[in-house]
C-alpha cells in the first residue's frame, strides 16, 4: 500500500503541475495587444479607409477615431487568431438634432480576409438613433475563429477582418452632415472546448507578398499545433492512470493466497 500510496502521489503532483503552467503558456502564446515591433505603444489611428483596400489597420483594444460625413463608407481592419472571440464595437456621434430632419440607422458589418460577411452571434449590429440622440452605439461579435475549415464553409478562419460602419437608413436631407466615429476591436480566447485539430497554412491576409504573410503569422498569430486541448488530453490521461492504479491495489487484496489442499 506504501508504494501505490507514493505512485498516486506522484500522479497527482504531476497532474497539477500540468494544469499549473497552462496559464503562462497560454499567456506567452498571445501577442500584447496595441504593441509595436519595437515594444512601444503604438498611436491609435484618427482616420478611416473608404474600401477594403484602403481600410485603416487597427491593433486589438485600441480606440480607433475618424471624422466624417453622413453616408459614408468607414473601413478598418484588425488581425484575429485561431481560438479567439472578436468582438467589435462602433460609437458614431451625431450632429446637432437642429441639423437633422429625423432618424438614422447605422449598421456595423465585419468581413474575413476573403471578404466574406460574418455573422453576428452577439450585439446590436444596426441601431436606430432618434432625431434627439446624442450618439449611437452598435457592436458584432463573431462566432469563434477556427484553426482551419472546409472549403464550402463560411466559418472564420485565422486573418484580416474588416469593419464597415455606415448609415442605411436616414432622410434624404441629412446625408453628408458630420458625424465623428469610433471603433474598438478586442478578442479573447475562447478556451479549449474550442479548439480544433487541423492548422491553416498561412493567415487570411489579402493584398500582402508571401514575406509579409510569413511575418504577419509569426508576429500576430500564434495558432498551429498547440492548443488547451492538448492539456485536458494529458490530464485525461493522467488521471485515467491514478484510477487504474487505485483499482488494481484495492482489487488485489492484501494477504497471502491461502494453501492449495494436497490431491486437488
Amino acid at each position: 500500500m506504501r508504494t501505490t500510496t507514493r505512485v498516486l502521489s506522484g500522479v497527482v503532483l504531476a497532474g497539477a503541475a500540468l494544469f499549473g503552467t497552462a496559464a503562462p503558456v497560454l499567456a506567452d502564446s498571445t501577442p500584447s495587444p496595441g504593441a509595436s515591433r519595437d515594444g512601444e505603444e503604438e498611436a491609435a489611428p484618427t482616420e478611416a479607409g473608404t474600401t477594403f483596400r484602403t481600410a485603416t489597420k487597427i491593433r486589438q483594444d485600441q480606440r480607433a477615431t475618424a471624422d466624417a460625413s453622413t453616408g459614408d463608407y468607414l473601413y478598418w481592419v484588425f488581425d484575429a487568431d485561431a481560438g479567439r472571440t472578436a468582438t467589435v464595437r462602433a460609437t458614431v456621434k451625431l450632429p446637432e438634432a437642429a441639423a437633422r430632419h429625423g432618424a438614422a440607422t447605422w449598421q456595423l458589418d465585419v468581413y474575413d480576409g476573403l471578404r466574406r460577411r460574418q455573422a453576428c452571434v452577439h450585439g446590436s449590429q444596426a441601431k436606430a438613433a432618434p432625431r434627439d440622440a446624442a450618439s449611437v452605439t452598435v457592436s458584432c461579435t463573431l462566432r469563434t475563429v477556427r484553426a482551419w475549415a472546409q472549403p464550402w464553409a463560411n466559418d472564420p478562419l485565422p486573418g484580416s477582418y474588416y469593419v464597415r460602419l455606415t448609415v442605411v437608413d436616414l432622410p434624404q436631407e441629412d446625408l453628408g452632415l458630420q458625424v465623428g466615429a469610433e471603433v474598438v476591436a478586442t478578442t479573447k480566447d475562447a478556451g479549449g472546448s474550442r479548439a480544433v485539430d487541423g492548422a491553416l497554412s498561412v493567415p487570411l491576409v489579402p493584398g500582402a507578398s508571401d514575406a509579409e504573410v510569413a511575418e504577419a503569422a509569426g508576429e500576430s498569430f500564434s495558432s498551429g499545433w498547440w492548443s488547451s486541448r492538448w492539456l485536458w488530453t494529458v490530464g485525461g490521461g493522467v488521471l485515467g492512470a491514478a484510477a487504474a492504479v487505485a483499482g488494481y491495489s484495492m482489487t488485489r487484496g492484501s494477504g497471502r493466497p491461502s494453501r492449495v489442499p494436497p490431491g486437488v
